[in-house]
């Protein structure tokens, strides 16, 4: 098969890039050195995919790629796994989480996605939204928490005006400027808005500050170099 045939050139390359006479930056990597780049990549990957630019989603799904092929490699280097693993471990995943799929047991739910993730890691109790994840950036926990919740029906402000909600925490805000609950209702509130209306508030953010220094050039003026 092609697809094989490409993936092993790619480890191929990958290997011969980090080998003896290999690329000096390549060669000095390590787990450590290329977690900023993991992020930037998946980054990109998502503006990529806001651009709808077929060839530079290509590209930059080549790239996150790469992430997984770099670390896989690292990791053969010092014996502590290799690619193979990486890929049996997500099949395993992949097969052990989709019941209703691969086993005909029950309808899909996220519940009963959280429950089969909690069984695996062993733990005896497990949240039907799932949990804080302390390696996901602040604003993004939050919104997919909200969204968690509301797909397993959970709506802590069903019977409530959101806008009204959010009216009255920049009142309190702009009253009681040391009480920081405030601060944190207007920003929750503020972020359940978008969720409930299925506004991607990552996307707009990210747009939100290409408008931004848009209109700051346009006020600057430019400075000459």
């Amino acid at each position: 098969m092609k697809e094989l045939e490409n993936f092993k050139k790619l480890l191929e390359i990958m290997e011969t890039l980090r080998s003896e006479n290999g690329c000096p930056w390549d060669k000095k990597q390590t787990h450590e050195s290329l977690k900023p780049y993991v992020i930037e990549e998946a980054y990109e990957l998502v503006h990529a995919i806001d651009s709808k630019d077929k060839n530079y989603l290509i590209e930059e799904l080549g790239d996150v790629l790469l992430q997984v092929v770099f670390h896989s490699q690292i990791a053969k280097e010092n014996n502590d796994f290799t690619i193979n693993d990486v890929i049996e471990k997500l099949n395993e995943k992949l097969v052990k989480r989709h019941p209703h799929v691969f086993e005909s047991k029950g309808e899909y739910s996220y519940e009963q996605w959280e429950k089969l993730k909690a069984k695996e890691k062993g733990k005896k109790e497990f949240s039907k939204i799932g949990e804080y994840n302390p390696g996901m950036p602040p604003l993004m926990n939050l919104r997919r928490l909200i969204e968690n919740s509301l797909s397993v029906s959970y709506d802590p402000y069903e019977n409530e005006d959101i806008i009204d909600l959010l009216i009255d925490d920049l009142k309190n805000i702009k009253n009681e400027k040391s009480n920081k609950r405030y601060n944190i209702d207007f920003l929750t509130h503020l972020i359940y808005f978008y969720v409930k209306n299925n506004i991607n508030i990552d996307s707009l953010i990210s747009k939100a500050a290409k408008h931004f220094i848009e209109e700051y050039k346009k006020n600057e003026g430019g400075e000459d170099l």
